[in-house]
Parts: C-alpha cells; sequence; structure tokens
C-alpha cells in the first residue's frame, strides 16, 4: 500500500487508532497494558462510541482520519478514506455499534520536541514517513493477541543521544524513551534499507540508529489474531487530538545541556542517561541518573589505596558503569580469576580473587544469568573444593561449571568460546577477569615483584584475544596493580606509573578495565552494580524493550536478588574456606584472615559495608 504521511508540524498530539470487535476488547486492552511502550493507551470507547471527548470534543472517529486499513479475518483488503459506510451496515461481521475503538499514543508527539532540544529529526528534513520495522521481538500476550514489536527508527548524531533519550523519556504517552541504540540485528532487522511500514530514511555520517517502539505493533495483533473485521489507521495517517503538542520550555533540554544539568528532584533522577557498551555489534545502554551517580560512588569507594600502591593513577572513569551494563544485557557468562604469587608454596594462589569473583557468579545466577568459572589445570581440585564450601555455606547461590582451558593449536580459542568453532555462535557473551595473572609484553607472567611465574598460568588471556574479533562478546578485567588479565588497557599507564611497570605490565586489554584498591573490592561493586540496575526502572524498561513491565520487578526477586548481594559476613566465611585450603594474602604471605596484607577486620569489612549502604540506601524500587 501507499501509505501517505501527515508531516508532525501539527500542534496537536496524535495518536494510533485500532477498532475492534467488542467481544476482543478486553484482550486488546490488557495486551496493551502488558506492552506499555509499543501501545500506550490513551482511551477507550465504549461499544458502538464514534467520538472520544477526553481527547478531542467534536471528534468522529469514522471520518477524522485520511485513510483507513480494513482488514477481514486478519487480513488486509482495502483502505478507505471513510467509515461511516459501516455505520449501520449488518454484514455478517456485525454491526457498526459491535465495534470498540482504541486511541494509542504516537512518536509524531515528541518529534517537534526533539527538534526544539538542537536534534535533527533526519524523517522530517528528508520530506519522507518515519521507518517502521517488525522486529523479531516477541510482545508479551494477551488472551488472542501476540504478534512482534514494531519499532520506528529516526538517526540520532552520537553526540545528541542524551537529549534524545532525556526529550522522549519525558513523553511517556508517546512511547517514551528509546527501546533500543545501536546495531539493528540485535531487534532482527536485517536491512535498514527495506523498512516494513514507512519510507527509508537515510543515515547520515556520525549517527546512530535509534529505536522507539511504536504503535504499528497493533496492526500486527490485528494481522495474527485474525478477528472477523477490523479496522486502523493507515500508518503515518494519524488521528489528531485536541491536546497541544507542547512542554514548558524549562523541561526541554539542548543537546548540550542534557548531559550534565544536574538532577535537582526524583524525577530528573529517573531520566535516563545513555553508555556505549559494545562496538561489536554497536550498542548503547540506558541507566537512570541516580543509578548512574551511585555507582559512580560505589567505584569511588572501591578506588580507596589504603595500601598506598598507586592505583589512582590507573583509574578510568565510568569502567565500572559501562561493565556492568555489559553484564547486564548478558546471558552467559566466563568468569576468571587465580594469581599463583607465592611461586614458593602450595598453593601459590593467594586470597585475592576467588571472593570477588564468587560475589560476581552469585549475583549473576540470581539475575538469572549462565555462569562459568574458567581456572588452570594445577588449581581444578582445589578451586572445586572452593565452590562446593561456597554453595555449601550458602555463599554462592548454587553450584557454577568449573572449566580448564588448553591450547592445543590456533583454533582452541575459539572452539573455546563458540559453539563448534562458529564465531556466530559464542557460547558466552562477557567474559570478566578478576585478579587474574596476565601475560606481559615478552609472554611471560610477573607477580609484582618481577617474578616470572608462567609455568604455573595455563594461556586464558588467548580467549581475551580471541573474543575481540568475535561479534558479541565483551570483556571486563579487575586489577589493583596493572599485571592483571585485562589491564592491558591502561598498560602505559602501568609502565610509567607503577612499580616494576615497565617489566610486568599485562599486555592483554579487556573493553574494560576496572581498578580498585583491592581486586575483591572490584567484583564487590560489580555484583552492587547489576543490583542498582536490575532496581532502576529506566534501565529495566530498556532491557526489556518496554514490554511485560508490570513483571518486570515482583518482591520476591527483590529479596533474592537482595540477598545475594555481598556481605560481610559471607565474604568473612569465604575468605576462612580459603585460609583452610592454605590459600595466602598475596603481599605478605600471611595464612591468615588478610587480603593484600589487610586485614579483614577493619579495612575490608568497613569497604563491604560502606559499598552496601551506598547500594541499599540509593535504592528505593518504583517498578
Amino acid at each position: 500500500i501507499e501509505i501517505p504521511y501527515i508531516f508532525p508540524g501539527v500542534v496537536q498530539e496524535q495518536a494510533n487508532v485500532v477498532v475492534l470487535p467488542n467481544h476482543l476488547a478486553n484482550d486488546f486492552e490488557a495486551f496493551c497494558r502488558k506492552n506499555p511502550a509499543p501501545l500506550p493507551l490513551l482511551y477507550r470507547s465504549q461499544s458502538g462510541e464514534t467520538s472520544c471527548q477526553p481527547l478531542a470534543k467534536n471528534a468522529d472517529i469514522r471520518t477524522d482520519i485520511s485513510q483507513y486499513c480494513v482488514y477481514e479475518e486478519g487480513r488486509l483488503v482495502k483502505t478507505v478514506s471513510s467509515l461511516q459506510s459501516y455505520k449501520l451496515q449488518a454484514v455478517h461481521h456485525g454491526r457498526w455499534s459491535d465495534m470498540v475503538c482504541f486511541y494509542l499514543g504516537c512518536s509524531f508527539g515528541f518529534e517537534g520536541r526533539l527538534k526544539n532540544a538542537g536534534v535533527p529529526v533526519r524523517n522530517v528534513e528528508q520530506g519522507t514517513n518515519v521507518s517502521m520495522y517488525r522486529t523479531a521481538v516477541p510482545c508479551t500476550p494477551a488472551g488472542v493477541f501476540s504478534c512482534p514489536l514494531v519499532v520506528t527508527m529516526r538517526p540520532v548524531p552520537a553526540a545528541m543521544l542524551d537529549a534524545a533519550v532525556e526529550v522522549t523519556h519525558l513523553n511517556p504517552l508517546a512511547h517514551g524513551a528509546p527501546v533500543h541504540i545501536g546495531d539493528p540485528a540485535l531487534l532482527g532487522i536485517q536491512d535498514l534499507s527495506r523498512p516494513d511500514y514507512g519510507d527509508r530514511v537515510e543515515v547520515q555520517p556520525g549517527d546512530v540508529t535509534v529505536f522507539w517502539a511504536c504503535g504499528v505493533t497493533s496492526i500486527e495483533a490485528i494481522l495474527s489474531s485474525k478477528p472477523s473485521l477490523a479496522f486502523s489507521h493507515s500508518p503515518g495517517c494519524m488521528f489528531l487530538t485536541d491536546i497541544p503538542d507542547s512542554s514548558p520550555s524549562s523541561s526541554m533540554p539542548s543537546a548540550s545541556e542534557s548531559v550534565d544539568r544536574p538532577a535537582t528532584d526524583r524525577n530528573l533522577e529517573l531520566i535516563p542517561r545513555c553508555f556505549l557498551v559494545s562496538q561489536n555489534p554497536l550498542m548503547y545502554s540506558l541507566a537512570s541518573q541516580r543509578a548512574v551517580a551511585t555507582i559512580r560512588q560505589l567505584e569511588t569507594i572501591i578506588g580507596e589505596d589504603p595500601g598506598e600502591r598507586g592505583i589512582r593513577a590507573l583509574f578510568v572513569q565510568d569502567e565500572l558503569l559501562r561493565s556492568c551494563l555489559a553484564l547486564s544485557h548478558a546471558s552467559s557468562v566466563a568468569i576468571t580469576t587465580g594469581f599463583p604469587t607465592h611461586y614458593q608454596h602450595s598453593p601459590p594462589d593467594e586470597t585475592d580473587g576467588p571472593p570477588g569473583a564468587i560475589a560476581m557468579a552469585t549475583m549473576l545466577l540470581s539475575l538469572g544469568k549462565q555462569v562459568t568459572m574458567v581456572t588452570d589445570r594445577r588449581a581444578l581440585d582445589m578451586n572445586q573444593a572452593i565452590i562446593d564450601e561456597a554453595v555449601r555455606k550458602g555463599v554462592l547461590k548454587s553450584a557454577v561449571p568449573l572449566v580448564t582451558f588448553e591450547d592445543r593449536g590456533p583454533d582452541s580459542a575459539l572452539h573455546f568460546l563458540c559453539h563448534h568453532g562458529d564465531p556466530s555462535k559464542p557460547r558466552y557473551d562477557h567474559l570478566v577477569a578478576i585478579e587474574r595473572s596476565g601475560r606481559a609484553g615478552d609472554g611471560n607472567y610477573y607477580n609484582m615483584r618481577g617474578v616470572n611465574i608462567k609455568h604455573l598460568v595455563d594461556p586464558i588471556d588467548d580467549l581475551f584475544i580471541a573474543a575481540k574479533d568475535i561479534r558479541g562478546i565483551t570483556t571486563t578485567g579487575i586489577g589493583d596493580g596493572g599485571n592483571e588479565l585485562g589491564m592491558g588497557k591502561v598498560k602505559e599507564r602501568v609502565k610509567t606509573l607503577m612499580p616494576n611497570g615497565s617489566l610486568v605490565a599485562c599486555d592483554v586489554p579487556a573493553d574494560y578495565a576496572i581498578t580498585a584498591g583491592v581486586s575483591n573490592w572490584g567484583g564487590y561493586a560489580v555484583a552492587c552494580g547489576l543490583y542498582l540496575l536490575h532496581t532502576c526502572p529506566s534501565h529495566q524498561r530498556y532491557l526489556k524493550k518496554g514490554l511485560g513491565l508490570e513483571h518486570a520487578t515482583r518482591p520476591e526477586q527483590l529479596q533474592e536478588w537482595t540477598a545475594n548481594l555481598p556481605s560481610v559476613a559471607k565474604e568473612e566465611s569465604i575468605l576462612s574456606t580459603l585460609m583452610s585450603c592454605g590459600i595466602r594474602s598475596g603481599k605478605t604471605g600471611h595464612l591468615a584472615m588478610e587480603v593484600d596484607g589487610l586485614t579483614f577486620h577493619p579495612t575490608h569489612s568497613d569497604i563491604i559495608t560502606r559499598l552496601l549502604k551506598v547500594t541499599l540506601g540509593a535504592t528505593t524500587p518504583n517498578l
């Protein structure tokens, strides 16, 4: 069908319209309630009602849209310019008096506001309808209705993403904030040049593709449910309400000011911010200003340096935040740890690393992620015993697979990371190394004293190197000295600013390098950060594409997540388990309740207490 287009230069809000037989009305209303981003319900009429007083005083839905689509048995049979002929027509489908109208919010309602905020609206610039795509994302079903999500796409300059997100977040009845920013393939859209509805919109250099939920989802619902008779607006031909398309100028951020404007009240604190989390595929994520500020507080706490190792020199802001965002989007995570710094002892491992790894693993498990632990062959039995004891004591939510990696040829890493060695089928979508020996530029592995411990380390670094070229796998390294796996991202700083840095610096980078006074603290902070994101309405909405939000967080879920946060008691318990296995403090070699020469009480217990206070103090979910 040739779809006419009404340019969104009008001053009224616009609406999508669906007209259904009254026996389907309750199901469709439930479908809208369960999928509020694509189907923001403005008004449901009475059976046979042609007006809609709350939206437009003198409206007649049979004539007020320039083009309607007519469906019979779920098939589009024609388009018409009026529905008056159905007023009293007793066709085999029934009468107009048996029909119920649904008015749904429309994204054209925010295009004027985007323009006022300095964000270019490319479809308007190019004189075309907006591009609309059927995705591979299923809506939450209700009754007879189930269908894929439909989205609109508007290219937005990368520097203006925060402005576009903020403006549209403040318009929830016009679909609200984006549901995806980045690679269209992540929504199942294979070819941007061939929209399913609307027109092709050209993406300009520097633009990022931004996708909003779309009311045309309602048309897909009609097609899939196959009602005997149904009507809708023709995509792009909207119902005009009497509601002004305007908002107070004070709430309209410019592209330059939206990023740094301070949150002055709770509503502003909930406005999402946009962060790049992956280049391959390109993917951004959203989190509220409150969640962002709180995770930055966590990052500040773990950056303290009571051991005076100079770790602040390696700090890069928001590495914790970006890592947590990427992990939140992940479904299968592999975690590795183990630093055999005490090469003269058996076992040679230190107490830094395993507690942080277990803290991350138990939070990831509670969030429904798959978790695998990767270790050295020499440490397999020891780490299995630690995991078993952590499960027995309730420190770890449940047992996790423990595996090793061996270099058996040039494709070993690829076969480990991907099913059948196929890079299009990754087995994991995030790798985390915490206090894991990292390969130096000369191919050796060094402790901070400059002693080569290569003979005790399996080449797990190869997994991080291979992951760089596999679409869909991101990586995190957590360290406190610069010789840990993943800290190659800041290797020049390590070489210049850390003791023995030119020798010991890890050469293998991760996408995110989290630095901490003690690496365990970084693991605790990741667990807390994930908790904050999963209690953040803006992030949860983005994760779920605006679908099924009434099930976003149940009280029992929140209780479970809270119970799986790190705690002083749990971390003291796991440290005791490490001691019983003969694992020693990293800096001193003491077989004692200490990590990196710092006693558990008061140093580590104080850090854990403060991380929890910040995390739980900031969490007042309104999900």
